[in-house]
């Protein structure tokens, strides 16, 4: 190997993972190599009908796919278009492998593929999302990382991710929305090239609370956070959630930094559709991944779009260039 590759953990075998990964390394093989963690004798027939050239891990260079073998799929699991324990734990061990790779230098960026939260489960291992594996496979807590949405009409930072709407509101606090604010302001940076950026920090409530009338968290969580950034232009908040994402569609602000999933998922994929890519913010290495799961009904029907994870590969080479 001559540049580092970028490693590739290809998601649930039931679902699309397996194939948009195939589909856009075939067009990207040419120039940039890759390692990619699953089935190695199912993914080598794959890429071979594709056209694609493969290999041992350690042969990955532009022009051939590495492929790195780990747990083998069942005609029974790819065929189950549904979670199975079977399935869970390969996408796991998969994706446990391409971190291990990335951690120990032998990669220089970590994309992922679609996982079945409830398949992993099954499989016998307790499992909330990739971020957080993610963050305890690197020997960091939840709070070290930001789940971000970075597309071409909005960059979203979550300050919670994977909770209950009851436990997410419980769990919004000053220190979780200053490293929110913190890693979106590192990001953009990261990917600026017109100056310094600007955040818009939604609220949690109504109105942002209007006041406290519906709700305490701006007043307990998000002011209070945001007021090491009282005198910094760049960071605007607590504001109503929907005026947020109304500004950053119309261009006037650089990022959101929103308090729930669904505040962000639902503005990213009304925006972005298939052009945004979920970042990890925090761990000591650059994490890309698809904004889509596993779409079961579509796996196998040569109707899944691969422009999701052709985006996940072009930010991760934008962040981490050769």
């Amino acid at each position: 190997m001559s540049a580092k590759p970028l490693a590739v953990s290809v998601g649930d075998p039931a679902g699309i993972g397996p194939e948009v990964t195939v589909s856009a390394l075939a067009g990207l093989h040419e120039e940039e190599a890759f390692v990619v963690f699953g089935d190695a004798a199912r993914l080598e027939a794959r890429f071979r009908e594709a056209g694609v050239p493969t290999g041992p891990a350690e042969e990955a260079a532009a022009g051939k796919v590495g492929l790195a073998p780990t747990a083998r799929w069942s005609d029974a699991t790819i065929a189950a278009h549904a979670p199975t324990p079977e399935g869970g734990r390969a996408q796991l061990e998969a994706l446990d492998a391409a971190i291990d790779a990335v951690r120990r230098g032998r990669a220089r960026a970590l994309v992922t593929g679609p996982t079945s939260k409830e398949a992993i489960v099954l499989g016998g291992t307790p499992f909330t999302g990739q971020t957080e594996r993610l963050a305890r496979r690197c020997g960091l807590g939840d709070d070290d990382v930001t789940m971000m949405f970075l597309g071409p009409r909005l960059k979203v930072g979550l300050v919670t991710t994977h909770l209950s709407v009851r436990d997410a509101a419980a769990a919004i606090t000053p220190a979780r929305v200053s490293r929110a604010v913190r890693h979106l302001l590192e990001a953009l940076e990261r990917l600026s090239e017109d100056g310094g950026p600007t955040i818009w920090v939604t609220g949690v409530n109504p109105h942002a609370g209007e006041g406290g009338l519906f709700g305490d968290e701006e007043e307990r969580a998000v002011a209070p956070a945001l007021a090491a950034w009282a005198d910094d232009e760049r960071v605007w908040g607590p504001i109503p959630a929907e005026a947020a994402f109304r500004a950053a569609a119309e261009g006037r602000v650089d990022g959101v930094v929103a308090m729930l999933h669904d505040q962000a998922t639902i503005a990213s994929k009304l925006l972005d559709w298939g052009a945004a890519v979920n970042v990890t913010w925090g761990l000591p290495f650059v994490r890309t991944s698809v904004d889509h799961g596993v779409a079961y009904d579509a796996a196998r029907q040569g109707t899944a779009s691969a422009a999701g994870m052709e985006a996940a590969v072009a930010l991760a080479r934008r962040l981490v260039p050769e």
